[in-house]
């Protein structure tokens, strides 16, 4: 019935009905149909599905100039509406049109029309789904009353809290509230306080406001402990049914020093034909998490492990994830294989998939393999010597994975990303970048191989799957980035925002790479990208430039790899699948991909805030020290600088006391008015940090001395990078004013004509 009233209200001819022309409509006769429908009709309008006129007509929001979607709020009071129509973009909500909707609430928003020239606003019309039951906070005392101050700086309300409701709370408490009264216009919400935290001061508070603000599992139900102890710890002679006996191969494992749950073991064989034979071996986890289990069930609603600065929440029991699914070293441990098969020129031949039980010959970390490969370290490589010849098969192979990949056009992401060191306490002592060598690129490269492998195999055997997708990048978004890096001085010649190819853009970070200005140019394009997710349908991965890919690898710490493991149990090893399950897969697979993909940004959002709140907290010991930057943003209210380490602040205008600075838009950068000193994305400067504010996570910078010294010096002629396919064409120029092609050779007549007319003068 639902899908006859959707076809039904999307018909062009469709006018807004009341219930009884509905029942006309859809030929409705019988009384209990009847109720159905009406039933039907108040879910989907509370869903903002469809909306009731005053007249008690329904008909489709966008009929109506009205959009469904989120809240996305700013610490300024204003907000933006993400619509849940993709193709749709964002629109901007004044603070007070927002009718007492909070960040990340679904609502129905009315759409202004816009004069021209100007940006589309809209106004909140109804709250669909409110996002926030409990809010996480600061606790401020009065004579008569409390109010709590959200660590969500894009709820700007604060939460009044009666005295009878605030369980004891004294001035900076931090707390857990829960929302009895959500804000109505002017008037502010009101809650109860069901957890004190602790004082904010006090050690460990500061991560745990976070964990209870993004409602993060600490503990897992006694029903799934129980069944995790159901589990035996060793492998039994039964579970070897099956399997493929790889106990004797020489398999390893290659992770960080401080992994605890060993996902991968990989291998390497050079075959006699010459190609490589590279065996990827996952832990089975499906093996022991079935369907439907209560194990099933929690894994399902964590979606991933969180990985914070001085915990892991994990998305199994310990005794799974450390346990009987992690490949320790040398022991039996069940796995699901996929071995391939690549010529030197790392085209693939052949593969495998099966389950099989490994044994591997060692735990290796990635600083012991790079000290073999890298620093040729006597004392490591005497230790590993059995071993050697493996790391230097598994650095060729890689090289040779990584160049096939290079030339299809994968963007490599060079990104700095930073490890922050906490001690007992979780005092942050330090903060390094995470290397990115040849140990953590190896492994790398054989994980998207075996997951472009999974992918493909069963993209051709046509039955549902959950695939990693990542769309193809916005026009305008991918408009704005090549605005940006023109000026910076690289063109791309022969293409268009709106048809630029992955290969287009590593050419790009080719010619950056070894320059000021790499990184920023790798983050603004990972900006300007769409955001990869999971799906229940085939769309390929424009940053990979691959036509297949799945996430297989990690089923300890990722649900749809679990998933992928299931249907691949059962596709491949549990007999033939009959249409009823089929259509039950179709079914579900969309909402796991959905959920998987929102627990995957929350889990990322939860990790980014607490590196950002320790590296704040890390640079309150740093009060008055200089250090280098680099330019990593600029806005009309200052220039957001990056130090070496990754950490990240501001300086304000208001500190650029030399000059009266604007903003200019096109060139992305602050100008003098007076000096014409410039200041752009990518220069080089000497800052000192003034100010630190752990509770904003931000960081106060301001400028020491003159900007040029040791800046680095434009090249003043650009670099013009050609698209693929365009090299042997007319010669075409990327503009940045309005994506238009440009022959240089008109452009060069152009100049000419001008000199002319100005000789004449």
């Amino acid at each position: 019935m639902e899908e006859r009233l959707m076809d039904l209200m999307h018909q062009i001819s469709y006018k807004p009905m009341t219930v009884q022309e509905l029942e006309k409509a859809l030929h409705i006769t019988d009384p209990e149909e009847f109720k159905a429908l009406v039933k039907m009709l108040n879910r989907l309008e509370k869903e903002g599905e469809i909306v009731q006129t005053r007249t008690h007509r329904y008909g489709l929001p966008e009929h109506m100039n009205l959009l469904k979607g989120r809240i996305q709020g700013n610490a300024k009071g204003f907000a933006f509406l993400i619509p849940d129509d993709q193709d749709q973009e964002d629109i901007y909500i004044n603070g007070s049109d927002l009718n007492g909707a909070l960040n990340g609430d679904t609502v129905l928003v009315r759409v202004n029309q816009a004069p021209f020239g100007k940006r589309v606003e809209g106004e909140v019309v109804r709250i669909l789904k409110r996002a926030n039951q409990r809010i996480v906070g600061t606790y401020q005392d009065s004579a008569y009353f409390g109010f709590v101050v959200p660590d969500d700086t894009r709820i700007t309300a604060d939460v009044f809290i009666p005295k009878e409701m605030s369980m004891g709370a004294v001035d900076g408490h931090k707390v857990v509230v829960e929302m009895t009264k959500f804000p109505d216009g002017r008037k502010n919400g009101e809650g109860r306080i069901v957890e004190i935290l602790g004082h904010k001061n006090d050690p460990g508070v500061d991560i745990l406001s976070i964990i209870r603000k993004f409602n993060l599992p600490e503990q897992f139900p006694e029903e799934v402990l129980r069944e995790a102890e159901e589990i035996p710890d060793q492998i039994r002679e039964e579970d070897l049914t099956g399997r493929r006996d790889l106990r004797e191969r020489i398999i390893v494992t290659i992770d960080g020093e401080d992994a605890k749950d060993l996902d991968d073991a990989v291998e390497v064989e050079r075959l006699p034909n010459g190609n490589y034979l590279l065996g990827v071996h996952i832990a089975d986890v499906s093996y022991y998490v079935q369907e439907g289990t209560a194990l099933d069930r929690e894994a399902y609603q964590r979606g991933t492990s969180v990985y914070l600065v001085d915990r892991v929440i994990p998305m199994l029991p310990h005794r799974l994830s450390n346990g009987i699914c992690s490949l320790n070293p040398k022991v039996d441990r069940l796995t699901l294989s996929c071995v391939m098969e690549f010529t030197e020129q790392g085209s693939l031949e052949h593969y495998e998939i099966f389950p099989s039980v490994i044994r591997t010959k060692e735990r290796m970390t990635y600083t012991a393999v790079n000290q073999i490969l890298v620093e040729h370290d006597k004392g490591m490589t005497s230790r590993y010597e059995e071993l050697v010849p493996l790391f230097q098969r598994m650095e060729e192979l890689s090289r040779i994975l990584r160049r096939a990949r290079e030339k299809r056009g994968a963007i490599d992401f060079e990104l700095d990303e930073a490890k922050v060191i906490v001690n007992e306490d979780g005092r942050p002592i330090n903060v390094l970048l995470r290397e990115r060598q040849v140990a953590e690129k190896l492994i790398e490269d054989f994980m998207l191989a075996a997951n472009e492998t999974i992918a493909e195999h069963f993209f051709w055997l046509k039955v549902p799957f959950i695939y990693r997708i990542h769309e193809d990048p916005d026009p305008q978004k991918m408009q704005s980035f090549l605005e940006f890096i023109s000026t910076l001085g690289y063109l791309i010649r022969g293409g268009t925002a709106a048809r630029i190819s992955p290969k287009a853009l590593q050419r790009v970070l080719e010619e950056a790479k070894g320059t000021p200005e790499e990184n920023v140019i790798s983050t603004v394009l990972l900006r300007s990208m769409k955001q990869a997710k999971y799906a229940d349908y085939h769309a390929g991965h424009f940053g990979l430039a691959a036509d297949y890919y799945t996430h297989f690898t990690s089923p300890i710490r990722r649900y749809p790899d679990l998933m992928v493991h299931r249907l691949i149990r059962e596709y491949l090893f549990s007999g033939e699948v009959d249409e009823e399950r089929i259509d039950e897969l179709k079914e579900k697979l969309p909402e796991i991909a959905k959920q998987s993909s929102d627990r995957e940004r929350i889990a990322m959002e939860a990790e980014r805030e607490t590196d950002a709140l320790k590296m704040a907290e890390y640079m309150m010991d740093h009060i008055g020290e200089e250090f280098d930057a680099v330019v990593s943003g600029t806005t009309s209210f200052g220039l957001f600088v990056k130090l070496p380490n990754t950490i990240e602040g501001m300086i304000h205008v208001s500190y650029l006391t030399d000059d009266y600075y604007h903003y200019n838009e096109k060139q992305y950068a602050l100008v003098g008015e007076r000096t014409g000193k410039t200041y752009r994305i990518g220069d080089l400067v000497r800052v000192r940090c003034i100010a630190v504010h752990k509770e904003e996570r931000t960081i106060d910078f301001e400028l020491v001395g003159d900007k040029t010294e040791g800046t680095w010096k434009r090249k003043k002629t650009p670099k013009v990078i050609l698209a693929p396919g365009k090299e042997k064409k007319e010669k075409h120029t990327f503009s940045p004013v309005g994506g238009k092609l440009k022959s240089l050779n008109h452009q060069m007549e152009r100049k000419k004509k001008k000199k002319r007319k100005k000789g004449k003068k």
